[in-house]
């Protein structure tokens, strides 16, 4: 059920071969989410790149493709270097002529609380998610500059918008996407390329702790435990229509757009924008600050982090 938005009914128009012709990367693509928009994209005509790091899950999905008539190859290897993000990129056009559709996919998580997250923790998450999807998306773009045409999609996450317990590397370099998406969506219009990120919750390995902690929260309120689609959480392959959709022509004239998907519900996220303002003249001091801070900016301050009772039925 739709809640503070207007239920809007959508007529797609398009077959399963929205995507002839078209080359696409898909990062991650060997498992969960990316095995979903990798296999959908390629159902619907393009010619996809698999990228893992091991050989038996990524040429898994290769042969499925195969099996059903379309094309595929795999590229192995880790897409947070920039050598490997280049190479990719190449990877698509050695096999397929061009590349006309990245989906910024890849990613990992190491979770842990501020006090006891280490260097390498926060190294390994932020080079997969935040430099692999910058590293892969220039050397994408340039050649779709070349091309005239492109379609960039980032995927990014609910902890990148509102921020998740034990999450430091994850929530910042899911944040990061969305303000690379923003900006490239601006220094790529002119060259008819589209840059826009998506956010799934889909029942994957990654989602797994958020479950277990709305389980627990359940649990401990003396409330039964919700299923998976209850909180939203459906399969990776309830997310892929919104890829292919957004990698297509239908979908030129969307840009620089943070959409969610959970199964039947559809969102359009606002980017953040101011939301109350307060005036002190000549300027404001600590003690104004103090007096009226209640009765301004601070009468209804933002929540923080991602309520996993509530937060996929708001």
């Amino acid at each position: 059920m739709l809640k503070k938005d207007t239920k809007t009914t959508i007529k797609f128009k398009g077959g399963k071969m929205l995507l002839k012709g078209k080359s696409a990367v898909v990062t991650g693509s060997s498992r969960g989410l990316g095995r979903a928009y990798a296999l959908s994209l390629a159902e619907h005509g393009a010619k996809v790149i698999i990228n893992g790091r091991q050989k038996e899950p990524a040429y898994e999905v290769v042969n499925q493709i195969h099996k059903n008539g379309g094309e595929a190859v795999a590229f192995l290897g880790d897409i947070s270097t920039w050598e490997n993000a280049k190479l990719i990129i190449e990877c698509a056009k050695d096999n397929f002529g061009r590349i006309d559709i990245l989906v910024n996919n890849a990613g990992i998580t190491r979770d842990r609380t501020l006090l006891k997250m280490s260097e390498e923790e926060w190294d390994q998450v932020i080079a997969i998610h935040l430099k692999g999807s910058f590293a892969c998306g220039k050397f994408a773009a340039l050649e779709m500059v070349k091309q005239g045409s492109g379609r960039i999609i980032n995927i990014t996450s609910g902890a990148g918008l509102m921020g998740n317990f034990g999450q430091s590397n994850y929530s910042a370099a899911k944040a990061g996407i969305i303000g690379l998406t923003l900006t490239w969506a601006q220094e790529l219009q002119n060259n008819n390329i589209t840059v826009n990120a998506v956010r799934a919750a889909a029942l994957t390995r990654m989602i797994e702790p958020l479950l277990k902690r709305a389980q627990k929260k359940a649990k401990e309120a003396g409330m039964p435990e919700p299923k998976p689609e209850k909180l939203g959480i459906y399969p990776p392959e309830a997310a892929a229509p919104l890829v292919v959709f957004l990698a297509s022509d239908e979908a030129a004239w969307i840009n620089g757009q943070v959409i969610a998907i959970d199964g039947p519900r559809l969102v359009l996220w606002s980017r953040p924008q101011q939301t109350r303002t307060a005036f002190m003249l000549p300027q404001w001091r600590v003690s104004e600050l103090s007096k009226h801070f209640k009765t301004t900016l601070g009468a209804k301050l933002e929540k923080i982090g991602i309520d996993v009772i509530s937060y996929f039925d708001s």
